[in-house]
């Protein structure tokens, strides 16, 4: 933990032997602090009008108010928790998994049956809370990085001026509501094709393409090799493979790369943005969203040196700031912003370069 604080740790669970179990395996654990065990969403809202914590772990199905009813409620009344989903349903099926990652919840984990709580869950557990880490990193003076990786000063890009031909998106934990907060805030008259890269498995692909779409008012579609880029359509990436653009007789369509990426991650932000680089140029825009690790910035510097921007995640919306700060940290934003306000300097640039034409 490097000297750091306990990670506080607020329990939601109408179960007892659920909130027993839980407490036992944290409580293990010198990176964690059980501040409260509490047996009901109000409960919890009720605790949180008093106290703050840095992670809370909610159940999904419970009595009275449903974990994804109170998940809004609850970030709302945590100045800056991030809340962890424990819950069977996540194991069920995606879409509950879906709507909570979009609602705001950090990371989802499905919750092991009664007496089955053995094996590798308590591991399991323990990582995600770590990789979620402390709500409220400690003050710092100037811009730098955390998150394991050394401060460094950030060197900001000019931005670019010029139409946008098309927009890229990587993002991993955390990912689905800062996508949310930035497709939300895209005006309707934006049509520069968007392709996104979000690290989740093939399982869930369909239902992310689906709330995508939901969510920007826009099509979404998981991409498949040979598959025209329309304006105003949003193509995501197979859990299976990497995305990428090939230009044929100067039409662009989806082509799906295998085999493993630098990153180590399927799919991998990196081939999509080194692929966009190399058919758009100046015109293609590259964005980082919260995610743990350095996927995107091998991708970026391809963009960086094809002339196009890389907008990043700022680290005070973002619930991980490992990719957002990694691109940042090696000099290839051109502006560090919340998710909406990257939407709005890409409404402005396109707009700026429609009234020029």
């Amino acid at each position: 933990m490097r000297g750091q604080r306990p990670i506080r740790l607020l329990i939601v669970d109408d179960s007892a032997v659920a909130r027993a179990v839980f407490s036992r395996m944290i409580a293990a654990r010198p990176e964690f602090e059980i501040v409260a065990t509490v047996s009901s969403a109000d409960a919890a809202l009720a605790y949180l009008s008093g106290a703050w914590v840095d992670i809370i772990l909610l159940d999904i199905e419970m009595p009275g108010m449903d974990g994804l009813t109170a998940l809004p409620a609850v970030l709302a009344a945590s100045n800056g928790a991030r809340v962890l989903i424990v819950s069977s349903s996540a194991e069920e099926g995606a879409v509950a998994t879906m709507r909570a990652l979009t609602l705001g919840a950090a990371d989802t984990l499905a919750k092991p049956g009664a007496g089955s709580f053995g094996g590798r869950f308590a591991e399991v557990l323990a990582e995600r809370l770590i990789r979620i880490g402390h709500a409220k990193p400690p003050a710092r003076t100037g811009h730098g990085l955390t998150d394991g990786v050394a401060e460094v000063p950030l060197a900001m890009r000019p931005l670019s001026r010029g139409p946008i031909a098309c927009v890229a998106i990587g993002a991993s934990t955390g990912g689905l509501h800062a996508l949310s907060d930035l497709l939300r805030a895209l005006p309707a008259d934006f049509d520069a094709p968007i392709l996104i890269t979000q690290h989740l498995p093939p399982v869930f692909m369909s239902f992310f393409a689906a709330q995508i779409e939901e969510i920007a008012g826009r099509p979404a579609a998981v991409a498949a090799e040979g598959r025209r880029l329309r304006r105003g359509e949003i193509l995501v990436a197979p859990g299976e493979g990497h995305l990428g653009v090939r230009l044929t007789s100067g039409r662009a369509a989806a082509h799906i790369v295998d085999g493993a990426a630098d990153s180590g991650c399927m799919p991998s932000v990196d081939p999509m943005f080194e692929s966009v680089a190399a058919a758009y140029g100046p015109a293609a825009v590259g964005i980082v969203l919260s995610g743990m690790g350095r996927d995107g910035v091998i991708g970026g510097r391809a963009l960086a040196d094809a002339g196009a921007d890389l907008l990043v995640q700022n680290r005070d919306t973002a619930v991980v700031w490992g990719m957002p700060g990694a691109a940042a940290g090696a000099g290839l934003a051109c502006a560090i912003l919340p998710p909406a306000q990257i939407a709005d300097t890409l409404a402005r640039r396109a707009r700026a370069a429609a009234g020029a034409a």
